[in-house]
């Protein structure tokens, strides 16, 4: 359901996240810390880089020992062999790769450059080390949902958000990796429109764009907010989650 106003509402002072840390700990902290509480029908965007971080999902390359398929790949893309076969290992195929550029398609069914293997915003101080996205987050945003009802007494919903780009447009922007809680996809196929015309294909994606819009708060490099509340739009909902938006391979054109 659409809304005429809504709101983002930023949730700085998280520390750095460890492995092993609870987020509902650490983020109930920072709202009492700025007097903010959450209310029914939130939607609580975290950025995948807190959750891979507490589920433990950084690897040192150090103790990566690349295939001769990485080592090969790595010198097709001019990139780290050990970091190609973090990608190939996360990866179910290899779409397109040129030098500087790998596409894939991830073992979770998103089309991503590097699988989301990423090392901006990681500690290298003891060696390199790269972040991979958490193993199902899908029930890690479930799981946060779960957590942050019991602890606070409200129901919101859940988006786990990541930076992509999107064939054809220069920019990075955010997709909805993982969701609980929410109407991810509201399908208007068979309604009809303002002229009374009926819609045979729309389908809104709503966790992308609550992502989109969460991101102008979070940002992309040193702004250190990765939790954002997206107040007053009424997108409550059971049953979806964020892989039901990966579009399914026999409607993809582009293969």
């Amino acid at each position: 359901m659409t809304s005429p106003r809504f709101e983002v509402i930023g949730i700085p002072g998280l520390p750095m996240v460890r492995p092993g840390d609870v987020l509902t700990d650490l983020i109930s902290t920072a709202l009492e810390s700025m007097g903010e509480q959450l209310r029914d029908g939130d939607i609580v965007c975290v950025a995948q880089k807190i959750v891979s971080k507490s589920e433990g999902r950084l690897v040192r390359l150090a103790d990566v020992r690349p295939s001769p398929a990485a080592i090969a790949l790595a010198a097709e893309t001019d990139k780290d062999p050990q970091l190609v076969e973090l990608i190939l290992s996360e990866s179910d195929e290899v779409l397109r790769k040129k030098p500087g550029v790998l596409i894939v398609r991830h073992r979770l069914g998103y089309v991503m450059a590097n699988a989301g293997v990423d090392q901006s915003n990681v500690d290298h101080a003891e060696g390199d080390q790269a972040l991979l996205l958490p193993k199902d987050p899908d029930a890690s945003a479930a799981a946060l949902r779960g957590e942050l009802k019991s602890r606070c007494g409200v129901d919101v919903g859940v988006v786990i958000t990541d930076s992509a780009n999107r064939p054809w447009r220069l920019g990075t922007t955010s997709i909805a990796i993982g969701a609980a809680g929410i109407t991810v996809l509201d399908d208007r196929r068979g309604e009809t429109d303002i002229y009374g015309r009926e819609l045979k294909v729309t389908m809104l994606n709503n966790a992308d764009a609550l992502a989109t819009a969460a991101t102008m708060v979070l940002g992309e490099t040193t702004e250190q907010i990765p939790v954002a509340i997206v107040r007053g739009l009424a997108l409550a909902g059971e049953g979806q989650n964020a892989r039901m938006i990966n579009r399914p391979l026999e409607d993809d054109l582009f293969r």
